[in-house]
C-alpha cells in the first residue's frame, strides 16, 4: 500500500495491552500503522497537531483507545473527516462501561464507530480498519476472505475434535 496507514492513538501507555490486539491485526494484513500516546485532556494541542500531520502523511483511518472519560475518539472525530474507530478500554471502577458510553454518545454529524470493550474490541477495530481500507485495496478484500475461511476451518476442526472426544 502506498502511503496509506492507520493511526492508533491511546490515552495512556497502560492502554497498550488492550490496543496491541488492533496493531497485531494490522500487522497480519501488512497494513502500515503508527502508534501514539495522546490525551484529549492532557495534551490537546499535541493531539490536534498529530491528527493534522497524520492526515497530511496519508492516514486513512484513526483508531482511538481510551478508558474512563474516553474523549480521545471524539476529539479526533471533531478534527477529521476520516473514519474514527473508538475502543473503550476496560479500566476504572466501571470496567469500561463509562468509556463505552463516552465513545458511542457522539453528537449527530460527528460519528465515531465503536467496538466492544477491551481486547476483543481492539481486535475488531483492527479488522474494521482493514475492511475500510479494503474498499480501495482488492488485495485486502481477498486477504479478509481468506482469514474468514481460516477462522471457519479452526471452528470446524474444534467441533470435529469435540464430537470425537464425546463418542469415546
Amino acid at each position: 500500500m502506498s502511503q496509506d496507514f492507520v493511526a492508533i492513538l491511546m490515552g495512556s501507555d497502560s492502554d497498550w495491552p488492550t490496543v496491541e490486539a488492533a496493531a497485531n491485526v494490522l500487522k497480519k494484513f501488512g497494513i502500515a500503522h503508527e502508534v501514539k500516546i495522546a490525551s484529549a485532556h492532557r495534551t490537546p494541542e499535541q493531539t490536534l497537531h498529530y491528527i493534522q500531520s497524520a492526515e497530511q502523511r496519508g492516514c486513512q483511518v484513526f483508531i482511538a483507545a481510551a478508558g474512563m472519560a474516553a474523549h480521545l475518539a471524539g476529539t479526533i472525530a471533531a478534527h477529521t473527516t476520516k473514519p474514527v474507530i473508538g475502543i473503550p478500554v476496560d479500566s476504572g471502577p466501571l470496567q469500561g462501561f463509562d468509556a463505552l458510553l463516552s465513545t458511542v454518545q457522539m453528537p449527530g454529524g460527528i460519528p465515531v464507530a465503536s467496538v466492544a470493550i477491551g481486547k476483543a474490541g481492539a481486535k475488531n477495530a483492527g479488522y474494521l480498519a482493514t475492511q475500510i481500507l479494503a474498499i480501495h485495496h482488492p488485495e485486502l478484500t481477498a486477504a479478509l476472505q481468506k482469514d474468514r475461511q481460516d477462522q471457519q476451518a479452526v471452528i470446524m476442526a474444534k467441533d470435529a475434535e469435540l464430537r470425537a472426544t464425546l463418542k469415546s
